[in-house]
């Protein structure tokens, strides 16, 4: 019997849990999943996902998935659900893994801290790290830990949101590009073929569409067309993706107008987009599906660092003006700084 490929997948929320699941359904994998302020939820009681991929899954669990066990023929499932990073340096008989993929939003203050608390599940030159993220330059702190690990993109357009601890709504279908960002210390033909092999894990289970992706910073850059632009506007407003369609011209005009700042800074940093790409994006969601964000889904964090921080000084640095952008990034720092102190007084 072919050895099943070991992954521990690290964030279970709206997309990590969707990602899992694709992950177990090729019937090719070892999971672990490592969740945080749903692990409790999750333990007694499963996921319930209502998932217009997979259907209606009620006290689903990685490592007891009734769905799956006569497809993969394996009873005795060795898939686990923890909630701590599992550190195999610490045991004997625990192989290395294969893929450790980072579904967790890119949170001011904690990315850093991220990949270093990955750092026990990480082999040396062994282990491959896929960013399933948002954002512009996720991948340096990575480069700079795991300097001989290969690190790859995951740009996931889905639409799922984890309406309470355990609960996950999955509306609009999965479709995921995995690439290579490009480590300076090895081959690009082993990190293409890499993403390869992961694209072919994913897609095992015929419920999903995942490609190889390459083309990276240009794919990044044209979602966050989207991403700097809908998502902070949603947070700042507490509007969905529908309703900031239906609140009148001056938000709409606010939304594109941050749109044609990214496609500006993108086309100055060599990424020309689709010259219909701003109306695209601006109308992708469907008003009625009252879609909310990943920024809106935060609540106690926002992910605005690496949406907005980091295209807005790539931008600056090319000499794009960005007042849009520039201001949205002002407010949202401001509400990270009332957040961060709202918790330090309670702590």
């Amino acid at each position: 019997m072919t050895p099943k490929t070991r992954i521990l997948v690290v964030g279970g929320g709206g997309v990590g849990a969707i990602v899992a699941l694709n992950l177990q359904s090729g019937c090719q994998t070892e999971l672990t999943l490592v969740l945080r302020s749903n692990y409790t939820a999750v333990q007694q009681h499963g996921f319930q996902v209502h998932s217009c991929d997979h259907g209606k899954l009620l006290n689903w669990r990685p490592w007891k998935s009734e769905l799956y066990t006569d497809v993969c023929h394996n009873n005795t499932n060795t898939n686990t659900v923890v909630n701590t990073i599992p550190n195999i340096s610490c045991d004997e008989d625990e192989d290395a893994f294969d893929f450790v993929v980072v579904t967790a939003k890119n949170i001011p203050n904690a990315h850093a801290n991220l990949a270093s608390q990955i750092s026990p599940s990480v082999t040396p030159g062994i282990t491959t790290i896929v960013l399933i993220q948002n954002g512009l330059n996720i991948e340096q702190p990575y480069f700079n830990i795991f300097p001989r690990n290969i690190v790859l993109s995951g740009i996931s357009m889905i639409g799922s949101e984890e309406i309470e601890p355990g609960f996950i709504k999955h509306s609009f279908a999965d479709h995921l590009t995995i690439g290579s960002f490009h480590n300076p210390n090895l081959e690009t033909a082993k990190e293409f073929k890499e993403a390869e092999r992961f694209v072919g894990i994913y897609s095992a289970g015929g419920k999903t569409v995942c490609m190889h992706d390459k083309n990276v910073l240009w794919n990044r850059w044209k979602k966050l067309v989207y991403n700097s632009s809908i998502n902070p506007i949603c947070a700042l407003t507490g509007l969905d993706a529908g309703q900031i369609r239906m609140a009148g011209d001056s938000i709409s005009l606010l939304v594109r107008d941050a749109m044609r700042e990214i496609e500006a800074a993108a086309n100055a940093s060599g990424y020309e987009l689709p010259v219909d790409i701003v109306e695209f994006m601006a109308t992708v969601d469907p008003v009625e599906d009252h879609f909310a964000p990943s920024m809106l889904q935060d609540g106690n964090s926002i992910e605005y660092e690496y949406l907005l921080g980091e295209p807005l000084r790539e931008g600056k640095r090319l000499g794009v003006a960005m007042p849009v952008l520039s201001t949205l990034y002002a407010l949202c720092s401001a509400i990270q700084w009332r957040i961060e102190a709202e918790r330090e007084s309670i702590e």
